[in-house]
């Protein structure tokens, strides 16, 4: 049993309709940025999404989360294969931060800072439309989280379908109504 999606790895609301999220990972921090900007790590953990790391620079997010895991859990009805999502870059510090839009209904930042020898992970979406889609997204943030620490940590991550339905439930009875 590993440590990954333990209690106190949940996301917390910093603001009604913010979520953050936090998790130290195993430097170096060039390997880390790796994994939140090159398509080759990015869509292992999250999607694939071809940026230009550039500010201004347009992306299109692509997620496969049943080829995120094997085997890849129960996925719920009314998921399909594939999801796609234009965003675009709005902040990029190389090596310390990236934003970018999400749909044009919010947006999400990563931060990356030194801890020793590992590296804080801060993620930060705002805007998020209503307690549902707050839900979803904070378990998909911290499922997809979970599969990240378990890449870089070497460790095979849980089947993702199944953590993501445990963790709605659990964000279900965390976040208040």
């Amino acid at each position: 049993m590993t440590n990954i999606g333990k209690i106190d790895d949940f996301g917390t609301l910093i603001e009604p309709a913010t979520l953050k999220i936090q998790r130290l990972l195993p430097g170096p921090i060039e390997r880390v940025w790796s994994y939140l900007t090159e398509d080759e790590f990015l869509s292992k953990w999250l999607a694939s999404a071809g940026m230009e790391l550039k500010v201004g620079a347009p992306f299109e997010f692509v997620w496969r989360n049943d080829t995120l895991t094997n085997p890849p859990g129960n996925k719920p009805a009314g998921f399909g294969g594939e999801h796609r999502m234009q965003s675009k870059i709005t902040a990029l510090e190389p090596l310390r931060r990236l934003a970018f839009t999400w749909d044009g209904s919010g947006d999400v930042s990563f931060e990356l800072e030194p801890s020793g020898d590992q590296v804080l992970l801060t993620i930060i979406h705002r805007r998020l439309a209503d307690r549902s889609n707050l839900l979803s997204v904070s378990a998909g943030w911290h499922a997809h989280i979970d599969i990240l620490t378990g890449r870089i940590s070497g460790i095979e991550p849980e089947p993702f379908w199944n953590n993501w339905a445990r963790l709605k439930d659990a964000y279900g009875r965390k976040i208040p109504a």
